[in-house]
């Protein structure tokens, strides 16, 4: 991690480079066109794709991989759990009945009802204590199969998180975009750090990948997650990397679901508006 710090170090006085008080619309203008200008070679719609779509080297071991997608089998989980019924003879499709169309592109939004914003594994959870069911984990497991599941079936719907004009949904929109931006833990690091000023970047055998487009792919199978000391099956929803991304830089993290997180995604996914759901997807 001190090569982290080492190679950020220029960064450490970046401030937000949008003003204070600009619209979500002017903040996702000024996001993609950074990208855009950093990246010229790569097409628009292709940064769904993460570092493969800056790093060719990288991108043919993704291809390689994609032929036989690890993330299939829970794909095929997801199905056989949300088609099972529930003990009240409901079931998912009750919650989610246009998720054939695909539903994953309208996630997070903010319901001025109840003030908060929902995520899908917040709605996922939502339908199962509805309906008199045990909740699922947050990070891993069922919640990523039902996910998956429903990602799958959203692929090539365009990403379409609307910001109400409301003051709290602003406020909530405000809170994930200075999160985003603030440095946190003993390396202080942002997000932006390593995400948008330092993106295409080489941290020991990594490159840091652009933010635009990190949502696209949830939730996704890690190769890293999937390893002998996490014992895991590699699937992980966004709070959990995001979880991860904290711990790098010696920062507590928050818990998945929190209302930080929750307003992180809100920003994080709005910045890529109007690309695929390319989700699940696979990563290192």
């Amino acid at each position: 991690m001190n090569k982290i710090a080492n190679v950020l170090t220029a960064a450490f006085l970046v401030v937000t480079p949008f003003a204070a008080q600009a619209t979500p619309d002017q903040d996702l203008k000024e996001f993609r066109e950074h990208y855009f200008k950093k990246f010229p070679d790569t097409p628009k719609n292709d940064f769904i794709n993460g570092v493969y779509s800056i790093d060719p080297a990288s991108r043919e071991q993704w291809e390689a991989f994609e032929e036989f997608p690890s993330y299939e089998i829970f794909v095929d989980k997801g199905e056989e759990i949300f088609n099972k019924k529930f003990a009240n003879g409901k079931g998912f499709a009750d919650c989610f009945p246009n998720y054939k169309k695909g539903i994953r592109q309208n996630y997070p939004y903010f319901d001025t009802k109840s003030d908060k914003v929902v995520t899908l594994e917040g709605a996922i959870n939502k339908c199962l204590k509805d309906n008199g069911e045990k909740a699922f984990k947050w990070k891993k497991g069922s919640i990523t199969y039902v996910g998956a599941y429903l990602a799958y079936q959203s692929r090539g719907n365009k990403i379409n998180v609307k910001v109400p004009n409301d003051s709290k949904a602003m406020a909530a929109y405000n809170r994930g975009k200075k999160h985003f931006y603030a440095k946190r833990g003993q390396l202080n690091m942002s997000c932006a750090d390593c995400h948008y000023h330092y993106a295409g970047s080489k941290i020991r055998a990594d490159i840091l990948s652009p933010a635009l487009g990190h949502p696209t792919g949830f939730p996704v199978y890690r190769n890293k997650w999937a390893g002998a000391s996490t014992k895991g099956d590699g699937m992980g929803t966004l709070h959990r990397r995001y979880g991860g991304c904290n711990k790098q830089v010696r920062a507590k993290p928050f818990k998945a679901q929190s209302d930080e997180y929750k307003a992180l995604e809100y920003f994080h996914t709005y910045m890529s508006n109007g690309m695929e759901v390319n989700g699940p997807s696979q990563r290192k």
